[in-house]
């Protein structure tokens, strides 16, 4: 690890704290973070980089990493190449990326941010409201009404899910294969709720012609939705990196591994829930809720 690379924690070490990571080239900026973070997290483990290369070099260590917020301008690489690399190559199937900047409004306009990108955060609205903001990201609150459209053949399964979302405050709407999926969203269409859900869950391999990795086009391709607008979860009990690595490429926002862990899956659903709400307030479309 190198000088300016730290893994700091405050307290004893906690599974559960969240690890942040802060690409900055600026000490000063990364020291800043930190501090405002630490106030707004307690228990935080935080991971300071001053370039990309050193970014890399942590995310390939064991330890996963909640969310990474990064500089748009870095000394070794821009901060979306830093993004891409991220997604393509980080041993996570989906960490949330923050990108800060002086110029979001404008990039916005011009519509150059890339789905890379979790979401983007204005550096002049200070480093307080960055610590609130991220807040939000690794220690969600909970999305009452939230509702979940989600897509799975099995009786049993099904049922065993819907009980735990719903404990959990989300409206799940269930379909048991993917045209009644696409039915809902038609439908939602038709009525005016675009997209309708708030985050689609599907299991990837279903009966009838069309698989869940179907669906997921039908979503990005056919609808046009970005992942922003409809997030979709995808659970699979196929451990193949390739695979894996295909679903996110065609627009999975994330994986959930089977069998179900309800801890993970609440937090994956919650949290896409959160981002998906905040991608389409920013965009001026409402979400069917």
């Amino acid at each position: 690890m190198g000088p300016a690379m730290t893994a700091a924690a405050s307290g004893s070490h906690d599974a559960h704290a969240p690890r942040v990571m802060v690409v900055d080239g600026s000490r000063l900026v990364r020291r800043l973070v930190e501090q405002v973070l630490r106030k707004e997290l307690p228990g935080l483990h935080f991971v300071g980089c001053a370039s990309a290369a050193e970014a890399k070099a942590a995310l390939d260590q064991a330890d996963a990493v909640d969310l990474v917020i990064t500089a748009l301008r870095l000394p070794d690489m821009d901060g979306l190449d830093l993004a891409r690399h991220i997604r393509e190559h980080s041993p996570q199937a989906y960490i949330p990326i923050i990108v800060v900047s002086g110029d979001v409004q404008q990039r916005l306009v011009e519509r150059r941010f890339s789905d890379d990108v979790t979401d983007y955060f204005d550096k002049s609205l200070g480093y307080e409201a960055l610590a609130t903001f991220i807040r939000g990201y690794v220690r969600p609150e909970a999305e009452p009404g939230g509702e979940v459209l989600y897509v799975e053949d099995s009786r049993v399964v099904a049922a065993a899910t819907c009980r735990m979302l719903e404990k959990h405050g989300l409206r799940v709407v269930l379909a048991t294969c993917v045209e009644d999926a696409v039915a809902h969203l038609e439908a939602a269409r038709a009525a005016g709720r675009v997209p309708g859900p708030d985050v689609v869950l599907t299991d990837i391999y279903l009966k009838g012609d069309l698989s869940g990795k179907d669906l997921l086009l039908k979503i990005r391709d056919d609808y046009g939705y970005a992942k922003g607008q409809l997030p979709v979860l995808v659970m699979t009990g196929d451990a193949n990196p390739a695979n894996q690595s295909e679903l996110l490429r065609l627009g999975a926002n994330d994986l959930v591994q089977k069998p179900i862990e309800e801890r993970l899956l609440v937090t994956k659903l919650l949290f896409q829930l959160r981002v998906g709400r905040l991608m389409r307030e920013r965009v001026g479309t409402g979400a069917g809720g």
